[in-house]
This record gives C-alpha cells, structure tokens and sequence, in this order.
C-alpha cells in the first residue's frame, strides 16, 4: 500500500472519532440484533459480544491514544557507515496486508483496524457470524472516514465467509496476504495453522496460573486471586489454576480459608491429590487434560507443590503461555520464578488482569501473542510493522 504522510492517517483517526460519536445510537441498535440473535449459553462469548456507552468511549479512547502515538513506520533502527563506503540504514516498514480472525468483539474491530492503519498496513477484517451487525456498522464508518480524507476504502476490508470459504481463502488468498492473527479460542488458532500459507502469529488462549509461594503476603494474595479468577471471566488473562506450596505457614487452614472464599463467590473448585486430603469435599481433577484447559468461566483448580521448581516445572507444561503470577515477599524467589517460567508476561504480587495493552502501558493492542516471533505479549502500535534495510552506494561492486 502507498505510505501515507502521519498527518493524513491522524486526519482519519479523528473523523473516525467524530463518526462513532455522531452514530453510537445506530451502533447500539446494530448491536443489539446481534445481541437478540445469539445464544446466551455461551457466557464469556456473550459477554464479549455486548457493546454499549461505555465501551463505545472505550474505543473511542483508544483511537485517541493511537492518534497521539508517534508514527511507526519509516523509523530509523540503525544506521551504519562500513569500511567499505556503503551507507546502511535500517528502517521500520508496513508488514503490508495484516488478516485478522477473531470472534464475539464488535470493538476489535475499532481497536484491530486503528494499529494496522496507523502502521501502515491494509487489515482484512474475519469476525464471527455473531457480531455481523456490529461489525458491518463499525467498517461502514471506518470507511466514511477514508472517503472524508479523500482514501480509498481497500485500507479496511471486512470479510463475511463461511468456514469452507475461509478456509479456501487461507489456502490460495485473492489478494496479497502478509500475515494472520487469529485471535480466539485453540480450535480457531488450529484451523488457521493447518490452512494458512504466510506468516501466523498466534493470539494464544489463557490458561493462566498463579503460584502462591510460602513467604507470600496471605491477605494480598487472597486479594490478587479475586480479582484474577472473578473480575472478568471471559477475558484471556483470567485465572484457571492456583498451586500453593505445601509449606506456606498454616497451610491446612489457609487452603480451607481459600476454597471458602472462592466458593463464597459461586467459583466451582476442582482439587488435585495433595489438595484433595484438606479440601476433601471438593472435586477431584481426575483427567490429566483439565490441567491444559482454558476455562473461560468461574471455575479454577487448586494443586498443592513442594517448591517453586515444582511450580515452575507444572506451568511450563500445562500453561497456554500468556501470564503467570507468584505471590511472595521472597524477591529472590520471585526472580527465579519469573526468568524460569515461560510465558509472555510474569508478575509478582500482581493480578494477571494487567495484561493487556492499555493497563500495561502499550496502549490499544490487536491482540496478546504467545509466539516468540517476531513479537510476545501485547501487540501495540510498535509492533505492527516490520524492517526494511535501505543501502546507499556510489558504484559500488563486491570484489
């Protein structure tokens, strides 16, 4: 796509803000078809599906704070003079044409579309049949917006495809396809591995765990697993599993007290055999799998552990990779923890809620990625372009 100046993509950005303004009533009520037409036995997904005044300000929000950001592109990374004479300067660049698989979020397509056309690139937008209405109306003013900055449309494309389509045009695309985020659940990750033909960079599940350490503040850590597991359960940085050392002081009745409190909140807990001989009227965990499981619902697991080596050991095999927390006033146990556990975002002393691009500071994201290329955790505004070296000569040959 043809670079556009910074001040002309700002100059789309506020029409945009202007248009969601003008036509949030049209927004909700397109909203609330969807809303009528879907099945609420899906919770988290239901959830996620609800727009209304306030995450209409929300993505107005974050339009803003984009607009403000300093553009990405054309960004100098290095610049070399060689022995030789060459002059080399590497630079950000657009990936080029960025698709985006995503379910139930009529504001990913505010939030997604913003990032990709800030840093240049074309966005195919694939949303789930289930938010089609909200969908159709956020891409119609999106396109207002280009048409009022004298743009041309092919910026924002929004795709309605069935599986079978989709999975056609994953395999053989129409048009030139840079890069894939799916952004859901483990069957949407699989489905677009197994078909696509560019570059995947996956917006992994939660699966989240939080170790409570035996030096831990109990009182705190009580606090943080509220917020993790209750807070908001469809969100992909909500808490499933707790492990607590076995030789945190007090452990019987601290487990008890635990489970208590989590039941006192309607959260259903499911026990492992060390947990099972304290909390003997809780269910136990009787398939391995459940340990690998994103809930997405108020449930969690509670396991007991020896150590943080067996902690770590237990989160490096079942977790999705996205955030895991310690509860400790050991910092050096918090240090071991967090270099040895193998996820995007650790924490200590803190709720796995924060991730996420605006609470972590990254601002507006187009997901969280769980891969290790080219870029983990919130993927913000910085990280939606690529490089490109530029290599200045005067007749110069290799000899």
């Amino acid at each position: 796509m043809e670079l556009l100046s910074e001040n002309i993509k700002n100059n789309v950005l506020k029409s945009m803000v202007n248009l969601l303004r003008e036509n949030q009533d049209d927004l909700l009520q397109a909203n609330k078809k969807d809303i009528e037409a879907f099945n609420k036995e899906d919770q988290a997904m239901y959830d996620r599906l609800i727009l209304n005044k306030k995450k209409v300000d929300g993505m107005i929000t974050a339009i803003k704070e984009v607009q403000s950001q300093q553009d990405p592109v054309n960004q100098i990374i290095s610049k070399n003079t060689l022995n030789s004479g060459l002059e080399v300067v590497n630079k950000t660049a657009p990936f080029g044409t960025i698709m985006i698989i995503y379910e139930s979020r009529p504001d990913v397509t505010v939030e997604a579309t913003v990032l990709a056309f800030k840093a240049n690139n074309k966005i195919l937008l694939k949303g789930g049949k289930e938010a089609l209405h909200s969908n159709t109306a956020i891409v119609k003013l999106w396109h207002k917006a280009l048409e009022e900055n004298n743009l041309s449309t092919d910026f924002i494309k929004m795709l309605n495809m069935n599986r079978q389509e989709t999975q056609a045009f994953l395999k053989n695309p129409t048009e030139p396809l840079d890069l894939i985020v799916p952004r859901g659940g483990e069957q949407l990750i699989k489905f677009v591995k197994e078909h696509a033909k560019c570059a995947v960079l996956v917006s992994g599940r939660g699966n989240n765990f939080l170790y409570v350490d035996e030096y831990a503040d109990w009182k705190q850590t009580i606090a943080v697993i509220l917020n993790a597991k209750t807070h908001k359960i469809s969100a992909c940085n909500a808490l499933d599993k707790i492990l607590v050392n076995k030789n945190i002081p007090g452990y019987q009745n601290k487990i008890k007290e635990l489970n208590a409190i989590l039941k006192e909140s309607e959260v259903t807990v499911l026990v492992d055999d060390k947990t099972k001989e304290v909390l003997k009227d809780e269910k136990l965990i009787d398939d391995h799998s459940i340990w690998f499981e994103e809930f997405l619902e108020m449930k969690c697991c509670i396991g007991t552990v020896d150590s943080v080596f067996e902690a770590i050991e237990k989160i490096n095999e079942y977790s999705g990779g996205h955030s895991t927390s310690i509860m400790t006033t050991s910092n050096d146990i918090a240090k071991t923890f967090m270099e040895q556990v193998d996820c995007a975002v650790v924490y200590q002393n803190a709720s796995t809620r924060f991730t996420d691009g605006g609470q972590i500071g990254v601002g507006a994201e187009l997901a969280i990625s769980t891969d290790k290329l080219h870029h983990r955790g919130p993927l913000g505004l910085k990280e939606l372009v690529t490089n490109k070296y530029y290599v200045y000569g005067d007749g110069h040959v290799r000899v």
